[in-house]
């Protein structure tokens, strides 16, 4: 009697166990089945991918010597974007800090050639510049974005060409400050300056973009310049690439003040996925990432959260999250944790529809406001690089058939003048 009613004890703790098993198995797969059916219904659009640079830093921008569907050493290739189920990304023009003053405009240009050919060349993507492009296009759309203000180079008509390049979005500062705006970077030493987070030019940059129709990006900006910028701007901005502050305490990420007035401005945070933006002391894992999903939902809705991986400009992302084909795997971390199907269908790419839109209707608004002509005054972007626009120096015949010095006499004459005057 005893060994039957252990035999049946065993019986049913198998049978529990097996049963248990299969539940579990049934909830992963459900779980699996609706990740996959949201993101096909809702195609992923992600604020910031710096492809760009990898093709620069590895192949110099030789794009004949690159497949395009399999690209090593990268995050991001034709292949596992459609894994991913990318159905838009914006790509950076991103050139260093280091190039401020010097030829960032030239170089910046290049990254929007290189950023142009991708897109123009594979046949499974699309360039586009407008919402309507990105929501109604089949392929994987690409908007184009610049990453740093240092690239315009404190030039109003600069901006205005890169739009006409098809430019749709900028950060108004990398790791450098401009001398218009402040970074949250303390890393390089440009244009320092107190209490002055965004200069009367500044504000005519934000005004432009968006008479233009131009996103302001406001990752890499000091929190004081987001505060300025939120203040000033008539239409909504985004965070193309920053995280939850009370999650993970980098400066890089948005405080919970800060949220509360992007909500006001009906703008965009798109959460990073680099390591030390969303685990600082923790070990990143989707699970962390998720979690600064669940606080900005908690502060202030979901109908203001996106996607902004990072992917290709930092190196170091969760296990799991490594490239731009593991998408799901948040998405589905983000359905166990009850996220609804309408809640992630703003995510994915609703949300950034709806504030493209948005900004675009700002700039219809402003179809009869001028284009700005103000310019930055001189002293406030001094460097040996800038030009004080004059009249030509008249020299003489012997200059012209090269008989003299490169230095004109009279230029001589008036600069010892000038030095005298000043001791």
């Amino acid at each position: 009697m005893f060994i039957y009613k252990e035999a049946g004890i065993r019986g049913a703790w198998k049978q529990w166990f097996i049963c248990s098993l299969l539940s579990l198995l049934h909830g992963v797969i459900s779980e699996t089945t609706r990740t996959l059916d949201i993101m096909t219904k809702y195609p992923l659009i992600d604020g910031h991918n710096d492809l760009a640079l990898r093709l620069r830093i590895i192949y110099n921008n030789k794009l004949n010597l690159i497949n395009m569907h399999n690209i090593p050493h990268v995050a991001t290739d034709i292949s596992r974007l459609t894994a991913g189920h990318v159905g838009g990304q914006v790509f950076a023009a991103y050139v260093l800090c280091t190039a401020q003053d010097k030829d960032a405009v030239r170089l910046t240009l290049e990254q929007i050639d290189v950023i142009r050919r991708v897109c123009t060349e594979n046949p499974e993507l699309e360039l586009v510049t407008t919402a309507e492009g990105m929501r109604n296009s089949t392929k994987i759309t690409c908007l184009i974005s610049v990453e740093g203000g240092h690239s315009i180079d404190s030039s109003l008509p600069a901006l205005r060409m890169f739009y006409q390049l098809g430019v749709r979005s900028m950060a108004l500062t990398h790791t450098c400050n401009t001398p218009w705006a402040e970074s949250s970077s303390s890393f390089y030493r440009f244009y320092q300056r107190k209490n002055n987070s965004l200069t009367e030019f500044g504000k005519a940059v934000v005004k432009e973009m968006n008479r233009l129709g131009m996103l302001v990006d406001l990752s890499h900006s000091s929190w004081e310049t987001a505060r300025a910028v939120l203040n000033h701007s008539t239409a909504p901005v985004i965070f193309s690439h920053s995280s939850a502050y009370t999650i993970c305490n980098n400066t890089r990420n948005v405080p919970d003040d800060l949220l509360l007035r992007l909500k006001e401005n009906g703008g965009l945070i798109m959460v990073n996925f680099y390591r030390s933006f969303v685990a600082c002391s923790n070990i990143p894992t989707v699970s962390v990432v998720a979690d600064h999903f669940d606080h900005i939902k908690l502060v202030i809705g979901t109908e203001s959260i996106g996607i902004g991986a990072d992917f290709d400009g930092a190196q170091g992302f969760p296990e799991g999250l490594e490239d731009v084909s593991k998408y799901p795997a948040l998405i589905e971390e983000l359905i166990s944790r009850n996220w609804s199907e309408e809640e992630l269908a703003g995510v994915l790419r609703l949300n950034f529809l709806r504030v493209f839109q948005k900004v675009e209707k700002v700039r219809d608004e402003m179809q009869y406001t001028l284009p700005s002509e103000v310019e930055i005054p001189f002293l406030e972007a001094n460097n040996s690089c800038r030009v004080i626009l004059t009249n030509p120096v008249r020299y003489d015949s012997s200059y012209r058939n090269g008989k003299t010095s490169l230095v004109p006499v009279r230029a001589i004459a008036w600069f010892i003048i000038l030095l005298i005057q000043l001791l």
